[in-house]
């Protein structure tokens, strides 16, 4: 997984094979009838999830054939998971909620997992047509739809400047508040709040477009190994609350800690967030 030249190749199939379930995805949004149903969680699918699904288990193992864990898909034990030494982790359609609401924040997450890490990761925009991808061999970068691909980074903490921070739509509304106040207390310059659904909004972070992403809420890991490899091939990071590296496959749950995802980890974070 330290060949730059396979980095490049294994991109730009990702970024084909994304475009691909993308347009799946479009296009199941033009019917009037989304196939909405409810799995065992209660949590909806619709038949744009299951599409993108079909096309990336049908085209990942043609890039590189090693174990898939999909969010449309039944998890296998972790005696079983922690053997791999490479799997890709892939959410088909992130933003299920958000796609049935009619509104842009939903995406495409692939992640390509090294030893229990974040190693490679693509979030494709259906409807924008945008593409982030990273990893430490290649950097992190956007593809506007259309346009050439534009080097991306995470900004730095200036105390002069507002604090972006992005909020989710859905999840953790009032412990999000409580931080928002605890920041606003501290920070010498304004605080500003931004909602978005999907994991579009670590990829903000990782471009520059914000600085915090406090997710203080369910989600699971396939939610943010790909936005994960880009922030931190931008040079920001995710922790949880506590200020330890996000973890991956260690448990038999697939489902994250709250967490930080930060553009700057070496701005003193603890100083403006813990209580």
């Amino acid at each position: 997984m330290d060949n730059r030249l396979d980095d490049i190749q294994i991109g730009n199939a990702l970024i084909t094979l994304a475009e691909k379930a993308g347009a799946a995805i479009m296009a199941v949004r033009q019917e009037a009838d989304l196939g909405v149903e409810r799995k065992l969680d209660q949590s909806p699918v619709t038949a744009a999830d299951m599409a993108a699904h079909r096309l990336l288990l049908e085209g990942l193992p043609a890039i590189l054939s090693v174990p898939i864990i999909s969010e449309e898909a039944h998890a296998l034990p972790l005696s079983q998971r922690r053997q791999w030494p490479c799997y890709w982790l892939i959410d088909p359609l992130d933003g299920t909620k958000e796609f049935i609401a009619g509104n842009d924040h939903f995406c495409i997450n692939v992640a390509l997992m090294d030893q229990n890490g974040p190693y490679l990761g693509l979030v494709h925009a259906p409807v924008s047509g945008e593409t982030y991808l990273g990893s430490a061999q290649l950097g992190a970068w956007k593809y506007p739809a259309g346009g050439d691909a534009v080097s991306i980074r995470a900004r730095t903490i200036r105390p002069d400047q507002p604090l972006l921070c992005l909020t989710s739509q859905r999840h953790g509304r009032e412990a999000v508040a409580t931080l928002l106040e605890r920041m606003t207390e501290r920070w010498p310059a304004p605080v500003e709040a931004q909602p978005m659904g999907s994991a579009l909004k670590i990829c903000r972070v990782a471009e520059g477009h914000a600085d915090i992403y406090p997710r203080l809420g369910p989600t699971s890991e396939w939610d943010t190994a790909a936005p994960h490899a880009i922030l931190n091939a931008a040079g920001g990071t995710i922790v949880g609350t506590t200020f330890e590296p996000l973890q991956y496959n260690a448990s038999e749950s697939l489902l994250n800690p709250d967490f930080y995802a930060l553009g700057d980890p070496t701005f003193d974070w603890p100083r403006l967030l813990n209580d």
